[in-house]
């Protein structure tokens, strides 16, 4: 086993590799900072930096890592802009509302994509049994899925009836499950709340059915069982805790909500990737390689992440609550098991390529719930895609990948004919379809969220 110390949820890279049993690359010189380290949340998501690190592949770029975990995403965001870490596994929204001016302002870069999916949207055992009735049933007595909020919207009214917000979860205002969970509800016509950003109202709940506000992944849980909140959107494993716990019910996943859909990123300062050009990209080198074993021959080696991950300075969570959405099933009612092999996707489909389309999307939730608060063009939203999401920095990583022999072309995007745009998508839980080439036509399509010169 790797020497390595571990204290207070850091891990510390010892490791007696040296440069000089490197292969020598052409293209990329040695790093000009070999010391680094860099900050996480605990969810299974952050896989790759923990497979990296686990598997050498830092060490074979000449990296001397150590992997932190970090209280919340603020604190980590705030570790990365300080310098305090090199670079961090973050909320694909955070480099783009950083860059923008919404919240803490610093130009954050990411030339790395972690994942597809990973996220649930869970309610409590009694908003479940509320619920019930009006969710289809399959022959088999079991619910039909996806679950529409169409089937929450008479549990919700119920509750302003009787004089009583209902309250809903999720782990940070630019995060995923923020968008994915208002776009769940707006689907089903349930209003989830504008920001007024301009007028110095960051709690989102403007003219909101439902009123969500921030909770740390971790803490979802408890703070459902506690009744402070009536359900959340997180990631794993903390939907499938809520099953095992037995206070909570899973009911739909973001798969299902929005089919392989981007999830968290691997952010670094733009200054830190200017100055240390050869460490960014050998970084990126090594996440590439851990996506990759993540996801070959069929998720085979899921079940030795899970038991890396279910290490208590990873994730902490036991081994069978990670496992019952990282193997390629999950949980929604208790004993309700369904296969959902691509739950958890960290290559394949090009998960790993920061897709200016991407992030365009995110920036289409800010402005459709009004964090941007007010009209932008679409070039506007090209400008800002491209200067945040790098595919020139990642290239030069996988190119780097397939000289040595590590890897092949035909496992990354065509890079000569790609223009960082998906094709449009159509895969989403309202049947609308998403082209990252035309943002405002995108936000025209919604019955409910801000468009063209609307403003709070």
């Amino acid at each position: 086993m790797r020497a390595a110390r571990y204290t207070a949820g850091v891990i510390g890279l010892i490791s007696a590799t040296g440069l000089a049993s490197l292969p020598v690359q052409a293209e990329i010189g040695w790093p000009e900072k070999d010391e680094l380290k860099f900050g996480f949340i605990k969810l299974t998501d952050m896989a790759p930096l923990a497979i990296a690190y686990e598997k050498g592949y830092f060490e074979d770029e000449g990296l001397y890592v150590t992997l932190e975990a970090q209280a919340n995403w603020k604190v980590l965001l705030d570790g990365v802009i300080d310098g305090q870490l090199d670079g961090a596994h973050m909320l694909a929204g955070q480099p783009l509302a950083a860059t923008i001016g919404f919240g803490t302002e610093a130009h954050i870069v990411t030339p790395f994509s972690m994942d597809l999916n990973g996220n649930g949207i869970t309610v409590s055992n009694s908003v479940w049994e509320q619920m019930k009735p009006n969710v289809p049933k399959r022959g088999d007595g079991r619910p039909e899925h996806p679950i529409s909020a169409e089937a929450l919207k008479p549990v919700v009214e119920d509750y302003r009836q009787k004089g009583k917000p209902f309250k809903m979860g999720m782990v940070f205002p630019v995060s995923t499950h923020n968008y994915e969970l208002r776009y769940w509800l707006a689907a089903g016509g349930l209003h989830p709340g504008y920001y007024a950003p301009h007028k110095g109202d960051t709690s989102g709940t403007l003219e909101a059915d439902v009123l969500l506000s921030v909770t740390p992944p971790p803490q979802m849980p408890s703070t459902l069982e506690a009744g402070t909140i009536y359900g959340y959107c997180v990631g794993e494993p903390w939907n499938q805790q809520a099953v095992f716990k037995g206070i909570g019910v899973p009911v739909i996943t973001d798969y299902e909500i929005w089919k392989n859909n981007p999830e968290k990123v691997f952010g670094m300062a733009s200054a830190f990737t200017e100055q240390y050009p050869n460490t960014t990209v050998r970084v990126v080198k090594a996440l590439i390689r851990a996506a990759r074993w993540l996801d070959e021959n069929d998720n085979a080696n899921r079940e030795e992440a899970v038991e890396i991950l279910s290490r208590p300075y990873y994730v902490g969570a036991d081994y069978d609550v990670i496992a019952n959405s990282m193997t390629g099933t999950f949980e929604y009612e208790k004993g309700d098991k369904r296969e959902i092999p691509d739950f958890n996707v960290f290559f394949r489909y090009n998960a790993t390529y920061p897709y200016y389309s991407d992030a365009v999307w995110y920036l289409t939730q800010m402005r459709r719930w009004g964090q941007i608060s007010e009209y932008k063009s679409d070039d506007w939203y090209m400008q800002v895609a491209k200067k945040v999401y790098r595919p020139d920095i990642y290239r030069q990583a996988a190119e780097a990948l397939i000289a040595e022999g590590v890897m092949t072309a035909d496992e990354f995007p065509d890079f000569a004919r790609e223009s960082g745009f998906r094709a449009p998508q159509t895969e989403f839980i309202d049947g609308i379809t998403f082209d990252g080439t035309r943002p405002n036509a995108y936000l025209e399509q919604f019955p409910i969220g801000m468009k063209g010169e609307d403003r709070i």
